[in-house]
């Protein structure tokens, strides 16, 4: 994920910039032809994951949303590996979602659309317990103090994720930044809707089951830094009445 705009009054912080350097040609093409197909959310009211992909024509089995998908490697690994999953991903930096529009364009995959907005905007409107898992991998780790309050991993946000997660669905985080891992622990655990099943070191030291790796994971092992990988599962939720 990239870095968030400055606090402004009465406006949401995004966590990246919509814009850097100019579009190579081909991926600025896909992006104005693909972009309003591949969309999710620029109609009003509650977003339906599932009812998305029907309208489509696919009956996914499950839905996986990444947050700050970065360039798309990940998300279009995946999507590729399953086709009878779901797919959606949030990346507001503007280069890294044209890349990944010009990628998905480019393989033809059906399973995946994207938007380039803020994820927590896209959160408060999911339908509830809509998605099997939840990806946040190598987010920004605004190291400063006075800049905690920006990560993406926020007491609000796990409250919107303990939302939207079914019962035994999976959230994963992925960073090579040990205080960034240390928080997410102790925020993730705190919320209450969620257990962590590690068992033994391996269980944040390694990646999960087919791990296609990103570009921020190999400039962290280039550096000599080691990722953690923390997968936590929803607790069933206690009935009411």
């Amino acid at each position: 994920m990239g870095r968030a705009a400055p606090d402004t009054p009465g406006l949401r912080r995004l966590f990246g910039r919509k814009r850097s350097h100019r579009l190579r040609p081909a991926r600025a093409e896909a992006l104005a032809r693909r972009t309003g197909d591949l969309g999710f959310a620029s109609t009003a009211g509650p977003i339906d994951p599932l009812a998305l992909f029907r309208a489509r024509g696919l009956g996914a089995a499950g839905i996986v949303l990444e947050i700050g998908f970065g360039a798309g490697e990940h998300l279009i690994a995946e999507a590729a590996r399953c086709a009878e999953l779901g797919f959606l991903g949030i990346e507001p930096f503007r280069d890294g979602f044209a890349r990944a529009v010009a990628e998905v364009d480019r393989l033809g995959l059906e399973n995946v659309l994207l938007e380039d907005a803020d994820a927590r905007d896209i959160l408060e409107r999911l339908t509830d317990a809509a998605l099997d898992r939840v990806e946040i991998l190598y987010p920004d780790p605004w190291p400063k103090r006075r800049h905690h309050k920006r990560r993406i991993v926020s007491p609000a946000t796990l409250k919107e994720l303990a939302r939207v997660l079914k019962d035994g669905g999976e959230l994963r985080f992925a960073s090579d930044i040990a205080g960034y891992t240390d928080w997410t622990l102790e925020h993730v655990l705190a919320n209450g809707g969620f257990e962590w099943p590690a068992g033994r070191a391996a269980d944040w030291r390694e990646p999960w089951p087919h791990w296609p790796g990103t570009r921020y994971e190999a400039k962290a092992l280039a550096a000599g830094r080691r990722p953690a990988y923390l997968r936590f599962v929803r607790r069933a939720r206690q009935e009411k009445g």
